[in-house]
């Protein structure tokens, strides 16, 4: 699938900033809080960011042996192949390993965030050479509508994952700022 960087908000110096330029696309950088902000022509900036880019980091902040496997649990390899590719996203497993979400969630029962960030550390601090990822085969029905057992599963469980993800994020921030 490909984007437009038209489209899309880009933070920071980035490639993408780049080829727009280099393109001839438009777009017009705007000073932020953190570092420069690539904006597509017509767009307007941000009202809050919640990650600024000097706290992303894109390799991984602490070097470190691979973590466990995950056990296939009946039909469970679609989930277990997303699950492998979110925990070894450097940025992402960077955060999830920093406990950020969860020292601020006050979400009652499912929160993927939560699950997520349990789930990163049972696989990277685990001595075992497999672990089971209960915690998301029990919370499946909350991912979103997913349905197992047909084609594209993997990628219907990364877009329910992400998804659910996202919303997790937006939950706890929703009180602090006005989103809709």
């Amino acid at each position: 699938m490909t984007s437009s960087c038209q489209d899309e908000v880009v933070t920071g110096p980035t490639m993408c900033a780049a080829l727009c330029h280099k393109s001839g696309r438009d777009v017009e950088p705007v000073t932020g809080d953190c570092e420069l902000t690539f904006i597509g022509k017509g767009m307007t900036p941000p009202q809050k960011t919640l990650s600024p880019p000097e706290k992303i980091y894109m390799d991984w902040r602490q070097k470190r042996r691979p973590g466990a496997g995950l056990y296939n649990l009946g039909s469970t390899c679609y989930l277990n192949v997303i699950l492998q590719c979110l925990t070894y996203t450097p940025p992402l497993a960077n955060y999830l390993l920093s406990r950020q979400h969860s020292r601020f969630c006050d979400q009652q029962g499912f929160c993927m965030m939560c699950i997520m960030e349990d789930h990163v550390r049972k696989v990277l601090y685990s001595s075992a050479t497999a672990i089971r990822p209960r915690a998301v085969i029990r919370d499946l029905k909350f991912i979103g509508e997913f349905k197992p057992d047909i084609p594209g599963d993997a990628y219907e469980f990364l877009r329910c994952t992400l998804n659910a993800m996202h919303r997790a994020c937006l939950r706890n921030i929703c009180s602090s700022i006005k989103l809709f």
